[in-house]
């Protein structure tokens, strides 16, 4: 018998969100998995699962019952025929990751954290950039999944297709992820050219940049016209760091702590340390090569408040042409660097951001200097007016005002993925106040 524990406080990485659940689970077997699902039903109480707690909202909180995976987080199966690797739902990204390189291996594209469980990274629709490349879900070539009643279903493009193209990201609503395949492809390494340019020179060949590396991204730098271009592409070139230069840039993001701290006190100083930090970190350009996932993976060194919303390819330079003009008119506002700007591919994923069209993502973020909370909310809500005016979907890990009635007008499949949730959990044993706010 599965045993819950009470006490428990769980607090998501950026610390912005935290519930404290009436009983806390570890199992580690989908055995006990179920006995937790029946404990819930006779209870009638709610059931949570959380992974590597990364995102920035509340959508792993819960008053009632909380089930960590991270003790099911075996390597099932490795098949070097098709490149494929099967997972338990509560591995490590980073575990999968030397996995498949000790198998010559690697996911073709991964997020900026690898600290997130298999079933996590799928179930809130993460993403990098590459515009030939989807999110991360769209990787995934078959899963299995626990319902409320505790039955256990193969999902797959032939095998329950509908419930399949829902559990790719599924929210944490529609049952438990038991095990993920994912499709991966021969282990490569990754030359990231780092370059300065300009916002109206970006924004203005966005085509040609698109089409000049497989995994372009840029950072504009807000009160400013600086940008920072990186260009990500397989190589045959051995591994090189420039170990001065990363300690360069360890050294600066603290230096850029403690200013931010001090911005603060006198907000006036940002637009200043902006442009500081473009100066000092990335006006140079830089160039290096290794591992794919060591090149994609990006350090987080600060808690933050994040917004990420997915715009049709063609909106891109409307709306940060609005962002941008707006902070001009609103100079009280002040707006921490990057926003971060990326790429993906269309898909048939019935929650995808992406679904159905090519995206552009327009990251925000505002720093939480040595944990201190920052004034965000006059940003952020512009921000928001803005994506939703240019037709955006936020990412549903990150915190946004949306509610039901937003994502029937964002989402084409929005009342399918509705009808299956409701089918796959009629008693809604998987819902929270962040998913009521969602679907009801």
């Amino acid at each position: 018998m599965v045993l819950g524990r009470g006490g428990y406080k769980f607090q998501n990485w950026a610390q912005t969100y935290g519930s404290t659940p009436e009983l806390y689970f570890q199992p580690t077997s989908a055995e006990e998995v179920k006995e937790i699902l029946d404990l819930a039903r006779q209870r009638s109480k709610r059931v949570k699962v959380v992974g590597g707690g990364h995102s920035p909202s509340d959508i792993a909180c819960t008053d009632d019952f909380m089930i960590r995976m991270d003790k099911m987080n075996r390597v099932l199966k490795i098949d070097k025929d098709k490149k494929q690797v099967t997972v338990e739902a509560g591995i490590l990204l980073t575990q999968v990751n030397e996995v498949l390189a000790q198998n010559g291996m690697a996911l073709s594209n991964i997020g900026a954290v690898s600290e997130v469980a298999a079933a996590g990274v799928i179930g809130t629709g993460t993403h990098n950039t590459g515009i030939t490349h989807g999110i991360l879900a769209t990787q995934v070539v078959a899963l299995t999944m626990m319902s409320a009643s505790g039955e256990i279903l193969d999902c797959s493009e032939s095998v329950n297709a509908d419930i399949f193209q829902a559990a790719r990201l599924h929210l944490g609503s529609l049952g438990v992820i038991l095990t993920v395949t994912l499709q991966c492809k021969a282990a490569f390494h990754l030359q990231e050219i780092q370059l300065p340019s300009t916002l109206p020179e970006v924004l203005d060949n966005l085509d040609r940049h698109l089409n000049s590396s497989e995994y372009f991204r840029f950072f504009w730098f807000p009160h400013s016209d600086n940008v920072s271009v990186f260009y990500q592409d397989a190589t045959d070139k051995p591994p090189c760091s420039k170990s001065s230069w990363l300690w360069d840039r360890f050294v600066g993001y603290y230096l850029l702590e403690f200013l931010l701290w001090i911005s603060t006190f006198i907000p006036r100083l940002l637009p200043g340390i902006n442009r500081f930090f473009f100066w000092l970190l990335f006006s140079g350009g830089n160039d290096r090569v290794d591992i794919s996932y060591k090149v994609f993976n990006f350090d987080c060194l600060f808690k933050q408040h994040v917004q990420d919303w997915a715009i049709p390819i063609e909106k891109t330079k409307e709306a940060i042409q609005q962002l941008k003009s707006w902070l001009e008119r609103n100079r009280q506002v002040v707006a921490h660097f990057p926003v971060e700007v990326r790429f993906a591919k269309g898909d048939e994923i019935l929650l995808s951001p992406c679904y159905q069209r090519d995206s552009c993502y327009m990251n925000i973020i505002m720093y939480r200097p040595y944990g201190k909370d920052v004034p965000h909310q006059d940003y952020w809500s512009e921000y928001e007016k803005i994506m939703k005016r240019v037709g955006g979907r936020p990412h549903w890990a990150k915190a946004h005002t949306c509610t039901r009635k937003d994502f029937e007008k964002m989402y084409p499949a929005f009342g399918k993925f509705k009808t299956i949730r409701e089918k796959l959990d009629p008693t809604g044993m998987f819902l929270n106040t962040y998913l009521e706010k969602v679907f009801y």
